[in-house]
C-alpha cells in the first residue's frame, strides 16, 4: 500500500471510519519523497531505536522501520488504531504506544522500549504541540538526535542566531540543549487537509555539554525569558522589571561589566553573553543574601 497516495488513503480511512481531528493538528502527507528524506535525515541504522510521535497512517513509520532497529510509535488518538494495525501489519520491529506522549517519562520509555540501541525521535509533529514536545525530548537529555518537521517559522526561530528577528528565548533554550539544523522545506500541497503553512524539517543534535558555562542554569532562563518578555526595552530595563530583586542600576552594573552596552536589546546577545549576564545576576542575590 502506498501510504502517501490519496487515492488509497481515502478509501483506508473511510473503511475504518476515520476522521480528521483539527483539534490534534492531523495533517497527512501525501508526497513520498517526503517521509523518505526525513528518514534519510535522520541516520538511522539496525543499532538505532526511533521514538516516533504522531505516526498518522504510517508512512513515516514505515520508512523508519526499514532503516532502524526498532520503532516505537507513540499516537494520542486511538481512533487510528485499527488503520495502523493495517498499514503496519507485518513490521515485527514496531511497536505502537496509545499514549499522550506529554505525559510520558521518555527517558524511562526509551529505557525500557529501545533496550540496548542509540535513542532518536523522527517525527512529523502535530504543529499544536510542537515546542512542548521539543522541551520534552530535550529536557530527557537521552536522545542523540531530533529530527522533526514543524512549522517553517518555527523551524527559522529554533535555528535563529542573534541578531536576527528570529531569535528568542524557545531558540536560544533548543541550542543551549542542541546544534539546531533546518534541512529543507516542505510545501503545503504535500499534506492532506492541506495546511496554511508550509513546513520544514529541523535536525537537533543533542550537545555533550551546554555551548557555554554557567553558574546556575535556572538563572540563566530567567534572565533569558525576562529579555525576550520585553524585547523592545532596552536589556537593562527588561532585566529590571523581568527579574525579581534585580533593580535597574544592578541590571545596568551587570549588563556592563559583561562587556555590553547598557543600551543594548536580548535579541542582539548570544548564548554566551546571557550566561555571563546569569552569572553576574546571581553574584548581585548572592550578595544582596
Amino acid at each position: 500500500m502506498n501510504l502517501t497516495d490519496l487515492n488509497e488513503i481515502r478509501p483506508l480511512l473511510e473503511r475504518h471510519g476515520f476522521r480528521f481531528s483539527k483539534s490534534l493538528g492531523q495533517n497527512f502527507l501525501t508526497a513520498a519523497w517526503v517521509p523518505e528524506r526525513i528518514a534519510e535525515s535522520a541516520g538511522l541504522d539496525e543499532r538505532t531505536g526511533v521514538l516516533e510521535v504522531g505516526p498518522g497512517i504510517g508512512c513515516l513509520t514505515a520508512q523508519l522501520a526499514e532503516r532502524a532497529g526498532k520503532v516505537l510509535a507513540v499516537e494520542l488518538d486511538r481512533a487510528l488504531k485499527p488503520v495502523l494495525a493495517e498499514t503496519l501489519a507485518g513490521r515485527d520491529n514496531v511497536e505502537l504506544l496509545f499514549a499522550d506522549a506529554l505525559k510520558l517519562d521518555l527517558r524511562q520509555l526509551a529505557g525500557e522500549r529501545l533496550p540496548g540501541l542509540r535513542p532518536v525521535v523522527c517525527a512529523n509533529l502535530p504543529y499544536n504541540v510542537t515546542s512542548p514536545l521539543l522541551t520534552a525530548f530535550l529536557k530527557a537529555g537521552c536522545f542523540d538526535t531530533v529530527t522533526v518537521m514543524v512549522q517553517r517559522e518555527v523551524a527559522r526561530r529554533l535555528c535563529a542566531r542573534e541578531g536576527t528577528a528570529d531569535y528568542g528565548a524557545f531558540g536560544v533554550f533548543v541550542q543551549w540543549h542542541a546544534e539546531a539544523e533546518l534541512l529543507f522545506e516542505v510545501p503545503p500541497d504535500c499534506f492532506v487537509p492541506r495546511p496554511k503553512v508550509t513546513s520544514a524539517v529541523v535536525r537537533l543534535r543533542r550537545r555533550e555539554s551546554p555551548p557555554a558555562a554557567v553558574k546556575d542554569e535556572a538563572e540563566l532562563f530567567r534572565v533569558v525569558r525576562a529579555a525576550f518578555n520585553m524585547r523592545r526595552k532596552t536589556l537593562v530595563n527588561a532585566l529590571s522589571s523581568g527579574i525579581g530583586g534585580i533593580g535597574k542600576e544592578e541590571a545596568e552594573k551587570a549588563v556592563k561589566k559583561c562587556g555590553f552596552d547598557p543600551m543594548i536589546r536580548g535579541e542582539a546577545v548570544g548564548i554566551g553573553g546571557f550566561a555571563k549576564i546569569a552569572d553576574e545576576i546571581s553574584g548581585i542575590r548572592n550578595t544582596d543574601l
